[in-house]
């Protein structure tokens, strides 16, 4: 699209917000079921645009894309009138007599930019949200994910019109366009430096923003750990999507006395779920272009590999590898490594791993595995971190009872069910005061025995 074609979406969205039809709970209602019934109607194209861009099976492209977004509009269609209900709320006896209210109200047109590694689930969740709020929303999907992103444009538009919901494609000329225009709301999945780049162009407009970004998110395992549980489940998070996880475990932290146990139970693991030869495996995915496999692969230090490290460059994947001896100056450790690359670096003491959390950028993710109930009450509360797992990774994010999102360099604000509409939402704060009776004491001429009062209603 054209700098002059997408100012004319946002200035059609504007407008047919304006008409105060999105304001309709019923309307919003009958949208997220619109959408959800062409989610069901399209899950194997769905399926198969997941596979072309990222070497999706079925079954993970349905358990972490599809059945994921279907969950966020059910909570919603579910939750949606007690969401967006006026709630009454305590009114101090010093404005008496009144009642308080909050009123909650859509932004307006909003701005929806996605990333590759998840495209349709970080493409429509938000939207879901947006729309569940009472918005329009412009879409961006990524141009790194192009049969996701033509698909969401096909059904998106086959439901609902340009007005109400939008797709713009295109690559980093379109992104500049949409970042130009002033939207009311924006929410962003993506890198920290396009993340510093949205939040600057927001900034002339003063537009709020939610930033989902990533890190080097930590996994910490002391010597009460269950390694052979902890193996499992950090080679099913870590491998996952061929790493391309923004909340997939970065890489370990364990006490230096259970290393090598843990490391015999990874690679056990590795080839337990992915077999003697997880380049054949068809359920195993990709890296999504070869700029993004050149960069993963250099981070390999082949002096350092213990498991793995062979790639494709062909079929552009590399092998679940492990890394030991890992140091803080190795070139896998200075940025999020955002594939199958899992290195692992020891402590000796809590202290240790408290200090290194603190010291490197705020991760999106935490996790610990551990029996002591005091070693893991010392991670999560003295770390600063987007949100993580005890003895468990990455399922954090998948429930819409709890709020996911990032912290400092990791991201701003959150979404996931009543975070979400609460996202995308303004709560006005109303008093209706009655006029049966006015208190004179606010008004001047001010007397001592207004002052006694004041004290009384304000303490």
């Amino acid at each position: 699209m054209t700098r002059e074609e997408i100012a004319s979406v946002v200035a059609s969205q504007r407008a047919f917000f304006e008409t105060g039809e999105t304001l309709s709970v019923k309307y919003r209602i009958s949208a997220l079921r619109k959408l959800k019934e062409v989610i069901e109607t399209n899950q194997d194209r769905l399926n198969d645009a997941l596979g072309k861009d990222l070497g999706k099976s079925e079954f993970e492209g349905y358990m972490c894309e599809i059945g994921m977004a279907l969950s966020e509009i059910s909570h919603m269609l579910k939750h949606i009138r007690s969401y967006a209900r006026v709630k009454r709320v305590r009114t101090p006896m010093a404005q008496f007599p009144s009642t308080s209210f909050q009123v909650p109200s859509p932004y307006g047109v909003t701005l929806i930019m996605s990333p590759w590694n998840y495209p349709f689930l970080l493409t429509v969740g938000p939207l879901v949200d947006a729309l569940a709020a009472g918005n329009t929303a412009v879409v961006k999907p990524s141009a790194y994910s192009p049969a996701t992103s033509a698909l969401i444009t096909e059904l998106l538009s086959s439901v609902f019109p340009s007005e109400y919901v939008a797709v713009v494609t295109g690559g980093r000329e379109e992104n500049n366009f949409l970042l130009e225009q002033k939207f009311d709301y924006i929410f962003f999945t993506g890198s920290k430096s396009v993340g510093k780049t949205v939040l600057e162009k927001a900034s002339k407009y003063l537009t709020p923003v939610t930033l989902e970004l990533g890190g080097k998110s930590p996994c910490i395992l002391d010597e009460t750990a269950d390694m052979k549980l902890a193996a499992r489940r950090i080679v099913f998070g870590k491998y996952l999507n061929c790493g391309q996880t923004c909340v997939a475990p970065d890489y370990i932290l364990c006490h230096e006395s259970v290393k090598d146990s843990f490391m015999t139970f990874v690679k056990a693991e590795i080839e337990r779920q992915y077999g003697a030869a997880p380049l054949s495996n068809s359920n195993y995915g990709k890296m999504v272009n070869a700029k993004h496999f050149d960069r993963v692969f250099s981070l390999l230090d082949p002096q350092k590999v213990t498991h793995g490290g062979n790639a494709n460059r062909d079929s552009l994947q590399i092998a679940p590898t492990v890394m030991d001896n890992v140091t803080w100056e190795d070139a896998v450790m200075q940025e999020e490594i955002f594939g199958p690359i899992l290195p692992i670096l020891t402590f000796k003491s809590i202290d240790e791993v408290i200090l290194a959390v603190r010291s490197h950028d705020k991760p999106l993710a935490l996790y610990v595995f551990t029996g002591d109930k005091t070693f893991a009450r010392r991670i999560t509360n003295e770390c600063s971190f987007g949100g993580g797992c005890i003895n468990d990774v990455i399922i954090h994010l998948a429930t819409c009872n709890m709020g996911f999102g990032g912290v400092g360099e990791s991201g701003m604000g959150s979404y996931h069910g009543k975070a979400g509409f609460d996202t995308f939402t303004h709560y006005k704060s109303i008093v209706d005061k009655k006029n049966w009776i006015d208190l004179p004491m606010r008004y001047q001429p001010y007397k001592p025995f207004y002052r006694k009062l004041l004290n009384m209603f304000l303490k």
